[in-house]
């Protein structure tokens, strides 16, 4: 979809824009227990529960081995700096990132109209969108959400359960048939019962990031750059409330926003992907995540003050 207007000005502004800077907040930042009067556990629980977004009744996924990045509809300069930052976060956590001509994973495109290019994506496309499994996506709510929301940055993530010891899919989707041409659901040899972990895990395969850019406000392209980054690499909850977080979410919620991904945004990414991802309870693998996050940050104010 052509953008009908200076996209390049738009862009440029953007680039020249302000930083928006946080309201100064009576919080006490002296110990690295209490956070507004708050144990950091809690408070970092808090957050990681209302970021996530795992598919329904799935476990968090990431991101295995390579990871390709494409940027569609933007110049070329803004596009490759998109990536190449991206691909830097990604690297940050363990993943490789795609060499030149891959093919991408993250399709992140601009464009002057969210709604009508999500809507349009979606009825051209929709097995791609749509799985027809619960164990895939946030689910057909989402999904219209996806369309239809007046957000400047909205996303649609799709992953797949599989067999940790074969990289082999651990469910049948629909049309999947055996070599006889007839349904089949997939064949997993348990190599060591637990009650606490399983041999499945949970891989994302395919991220899609709308970008409208009509509604980027006052938000500059490192701000944007690293606000695409967070969803391109978690499934981060496009409703999640994050005013009360140091988090690169709150570029568009109006409650200040910081000038890129903040400690807490790496904390939660390397968590995530550090994090050991065949616990049995999904929860469990959430709160695993928080912990870890938490040390992370206790970790950095200890830094801090020496």
């Amino acid at each position: 979809m052509a953008i009908s207007f200076g996209l390049v000005a738009v862009l440029a502004a953007l680039q020249a824009a302000p930083v928006a800077s946080a309201p100064a907040q009576d919080e006490a930042r002296v110990a690295d227990i209490v956070v507004n009067g708050r144990p950091l556990d809690d408070l970092v629980g808090d957050f990681v529960s209302e970021i996530s977004r795992p598919a329904a009744r799935r476990g968090l996924a990431r991101w295995r081995g390579e990871l390709c990045v494409g940027v569609v509809n933007l110049p070329a300069a803004h596009a490759q700096a998109m990536v190449d930052r991206i691909s830097d976060v990604a690297a940050g956590v363990g993943l490789t990132p795609g060499e030149p001509g891959c093919s991408p994973r993250v399709v992140i495109i601009a464009t002057d109209d969210g709604p009508a290019l999500a809507t349009a994506m979606v009825n051209r496309r929709s097995a791609s969108f749509n799985l027809s499994s619960h164990q895939t996506d946030a689910g057909s709510r989402a999904l219209r959400d996806f369309q239809t929301s007046d957000r400047a940055v909205r996303w649609w993530h799709t992953s797949l359960p599989v067999d940790s010891e074969t990289g082999r899919l651990a469910i049948r989707l629909p049309g999947q048939t055996g070599p006889d041409g007839q349904p089949s659901a997939p064949v997993i040899n348990v190599f060591a019962a637990s009650r606490l972990n399983s041999q499945i895990r949970d891989d994302l395969s395919r991220v899609v990031i709308v970008i409208d850019v009509t509604k980027l406000g006052d938000s500059d392209f490192q701000q944007l750059t690293d606000y695409v980054a967070l969803v391109a690499l978690a499934q981060i909850d496009a409703d999640a409330q994050t005013a009360g977080y140091d988090t690169i979410m709150n570029l568009f919620n109006g409650s200040g926003a910081p000038s890129g991904l903040t400690d807490w945004d790496m904390g939660y990414l390397q968590a995530l992907y550090s994090t050991h991802p065949d616990r049995i309870n999904p929860d469990a693998l959430t709160r695993s995540v928080a912990t870890d996050v938490a040390r992370g940050i206790r970790a950095s104010q200890a830094a801090g003050d020496d």
